[in-house]
């Protein structure tokens, strides 16, 4: 009976376990240590042959390390 009564709210709870899902993959690939200095890398890439100003690529540096620090203090 109870499946009976619940079974239109099927389609909301899985777009809602689909939307969990995909948030857990964006948050695993906005913390990953690996992504991270990649994107480093390429910041100070771009600082080397001008086209990013030393202010800026501080700026893009900061908040990607503060992604790494909060990374390893939830580990």
């Amino acid at each position: 009976m109870t499946n009976l009564l619940t079974w239109p709210l099927a389609p909301v709870r899985a777009t809602v376990a689909l939307a969990e899902q995909i948030l857990r993959q964006a948050e695993a690939e906005y913390y990953d240590p690996a992504r991270i200095r990649l994107q480093l890398e390429q910041i100070d890439a771009l600082r080397e042959s001008g086209q990013l100003d030393p202010e800026q690529a501080a700026i893009w540096e900061d908040e990607l390390i503060s992604r790494l620090s909060a990374r390893r203090e939830e580990t």
